[in-house]
């Protein structure tokens, strides 16, 4: 059989013996089109190259799995939406990603269509671990397009691939791409528009007799259910290695019964059911390789070889990593700083030119003191923000994150838990909710269990503008190790460590008492190093600042209009004689939200705080940015010229205790309170993700309960410790 022609604009894909690629078809709806590949295949960089901005972050129908769909335009206008379907290493549904993957290519996927093309990546350097995947895919009797990404690591490596060739074995189109660079994807796009006018990809090995005879009654059956003929083949011989097919064949009646009697004929004819899909495919893999890849000798150690000896040491990899993180933490503090003034500047500008073209009266007052010392006093802390998920996608995309994993799995184990938690921890850093949604990956359940329990207690980016906002008033800057760093960038260091080694403790009690169960060991891909793609990094920034700044458009907004009105009213008649100052405060402490924190007080003034500060906290239950807008809306920031984070600094750093003429807050006071936001869990959306990852319902509720209570408690002794402990020591 002649191997299928290269072209100019890529390499045609047509099968063996067949015609010409039909016509493209041109209707109303868009081409669909999913991604599929193995984790650290550069997947979502080639999706963020097809789609660039076009994006949409959502979850699948039913799951908390994340969803991230795209679209570009093709030339003669078609529109193609393109899914990312969730790394697999197979369709075998052992986890819910692979789960989520294979019911949308079978069709069965909640409110997400069939799709019209399946692009499969692979990684060049490693064709014979990719390649399990890609052959499952191509049984499935869709039209497939193979993108072989990372050609250029491959060639770096010593690998050769005879790309003609493997188009030959495999049937179907091979794009090389470097999504990194953009290279390749053009010519990924014009395989992808005529993919459909070539007939489906199919098996590419043939099964031996008594397997093909056992299997086919199971295959008949479930082609009855509605899975196409192709596809149902594919599954009944994956359906053998599954342990619980149970699950897996709920939808189709007498489907399990079949399958048993298909095992029982394999093992009389001498073969292992439950071997039998990976020795076929492995053993078809090899012919493919032997055929298709040639690797040159080895020419000494490589770059990844000779960094990890560095990384991975027992001595220099760990203090490497305390390293890696003490510089983020800086940078975020030091480096945000001019974009965080000219946010201000222009927060503040604004504040002032609107409030001078309203008269005097409660609508100025809700948009200066409720809108701009609300959502502004919040938007400030964008660049910081940004800046995190900066460097947490350039340690992901580099590689390294996996390595940190690695490194922290002696530790892990000593607390009971597994090596793969250190991941969703690490994610917890930039927010709660994917790192809950990440500890997924962890296979056993009390493992997943207990690490749920603890990543809240990671410090989130929504911590990022208290601890912002309370460095910056009581921590001076000054100069640290030769000022390589600043006491400030210790300060923050020091939340994000707290927080770290206690959600260690934590886990290490849960796993000795409500979740006791022994640590497995850790299996993990290490990646090779490459250089972070500049766009999938921006495109990634991009997307999480979007969500922050719709937050802060939404959530903030209403809670700043509502705490502005509480604060507002009931409007009272101020004691003239008393400076407008003062007359300020006294209709302040008359309003609703006043009466509410006079309420509140006696609970937290063992902390140190006041009844300003307990309100703020109660209203950043909801999400704990609105700690800093409540702050702003209470004390009227945004109704100056001055810009509102400096402002409300300086308001805070001049309050008085009217009762003692001190200082209501102090360097103890908000590192007390710092440490009470390091453990108290305020964010709804964390709760209802907790409730969903530990399986709904009263099961659900019941361990969302336990989160939110520990951690509060512990959040209130904490505090208390800190705030009275400081005190004895003449610290007040």
């Amino acid at each position: 059989m002649a191997s299928p022609p290269v072209t100019a604009g890529g390499l045609d894909a047509r099968t063996p013996g067949s015609t010409a690629p039909a016509a493209p078809i041109h209707d109303a709806r868009p081409l669909r089109v999913a991604l599929i590949g193995n984790p650290n295949t550069g997947k979502t960089t080639l999706f963020n190259a097809l789609t660039g901005l076009r994006q949409k972050v959502g979850n699948f129908a039913g799951v908390t799995v994340e969803r991230h769909e795209g679209s570009y335009r093709t030339d003669d206008g078609r529109r193609v939406a393109v899914l990312d379907l969730p790394g697999s290493y197979s369709l075998s549904a052992g986890s819910p990603d692979e789960a989520i993957a294979l019911e949308v290519l079978i069709g069965r996927g909640k409110d997400v269509p069939l799709p019209d093309v399946v692009v499969v990546v692979i990684d060049a350097q490693h064709l014979e671990r990719n390649l399990f995947l890609a052959g499952q895919v191509l049984e499935l009797g869709l039209p497939v397009v193979v993108a072989l990404n990372q050609i250029d690591a491959a060639v770096a490596a010593g690998v050769t691939i005879d790309v003609p060739e493997l188009i030959h074995e495999l049937g179907v189109t091979v794009i090389p791409t470097v999504a990194k660079r953009g290279e390749g994807v053009d010519a990924l796009k014009r395989a992808i528009a005529a993919a459909p006018g070539f007939p489906p990809a199919e098996r590419r090995f043939a099964l031996p007799p008594a397997a093909e005879e056992a299997l086919a009654p199971l295959a008949a059956r479930l082609e009855d259910a509605g899975l196409p003929r192709s596809a149902a083949r594919m599954e009944a011989l994956r359906l053998l290695g599954v342990a619980h097919p149970e699950a897996h064949l709920a939808d189709v009646p007498d489907a399990a019964p079949l399958l048993a009697r298909a095992r029982d004929v394999l093992t009389t004819a001498g073969l292992v059911p439950e071997r039998l899909e990976a020795e076929l495919r492995y053993g078809w893999i090899a012919g493919v390789l032997a055929r298709s890849l040639t690797r040159a000798a080895p020419r000494g150690r490589t770059a990844t070889h000779r960094i990890d000896s560095v990384a991975l040491h027992r001595v220099w990899g760990p203090l490497l990593f305390v390293t890696l993180m003490a510089l983020v933490f800086q940078a975020i503090f030091t480096w945000a700083t001019p974009l965080m003034d000219a946010i201000e500047g222009v927060v503040g500008w604004m504040g002032a030119r609107v409030g001078d073209a309203l008269p005097p009266g409660d609508l100025r007052s809700l948009v200066v003191d409720g809108v701009f010392a609300g959502v502004g006093g919040v938007l400030v802390f964008l660049p910081q923000i940004a800046m995190l998920f900066l460097f947490i996608g350039i340690l992901e995309d580099s590689g390294y994150m996996a390595r940190a994993a690695f490194l922290m799995d002696g530790l892990m184990r000593r607390v009971g838990l597994h090596g793969k938690s250190f991941i969703p921890m690490l994610s917890g850093y930039a927010c709660a909710v994917p790192g809950i949604m990440a500890a997924r990956t962890v296979e056993n359940p009390k493992d997943r269990l207990a690490t749920i329990m603890v990543v809240p207690l990671m410090s989130c980016s929504a911590r990022l503008p208290i601890y912002a906002l309370l460095i910056g008033a009581f921590v001076p800057p000054v100069a640290l190790l030769g000022g390589a760093m600043t006491l400030q960038g210790v300060t923050m260091l020091g939340m994000y460590f707290l927080g770290t080694v206690t959600a260690l403790g934590v886990a290490a009690v849960f796993k000795r008492t409500l979740l006791r169960g022994p640590a497995r060991p850790m299996i993990l891909e290490l990646p090779a190093y490459r250089l972070p793609s500049a766009k999938s990094l921006l495109i990634g920034v991009y997307g999480r600042a979007l969500m922050f700044v719709r937050r802060a458009g939404t959530v903030i907004l209403a809670l700043s209009i509502v705490l502005w009105a509480l604060a507002t009213y009931p409007k009272t008649t101020p004691d003239a004689s008393l400076p407008e100052a003062a007359q300020q405060e006294q209709q302040l402490e008359r309003s609703f939200l006043g009466r509410i924190g006079h309420a509140m007080e006696p609970a937290v003034r063992p902390l140190g705080y006041d009844w300003k500060i307990g309100v703020s906290i109660a209203a950043s239950f909801a999400a704990r940015e609105v700690f800093v807008s409540t702050m702003g809306t209470i004390y009227g920031v945004g109704d100056t010229e001055q810009d509102d984070a400096a402002a409300l600094r300086e308001k805070l750093r001049a309050e008085r205790d009217p009762r003692t003429g001190r200082a209501a807050y102090t360097p103890l006071v908000a590192i007390g309170l710092m440490v009470f936001y390091v453990y108290a869990l305020m964010c709804m959306s964390t709760m209802a993700v907790t409730v969903r990852e530990t399986g709904g319902g009263r099961t659900g509720w019941k361990w969302a309960g336990v989160q939110f209570a520990y951690m509060l408690g512990l959040a209130y002794v904490a505090a208390l410790v800190v705030y009275q402990g400081g005190r004895l020591l003449g610290w007040g």
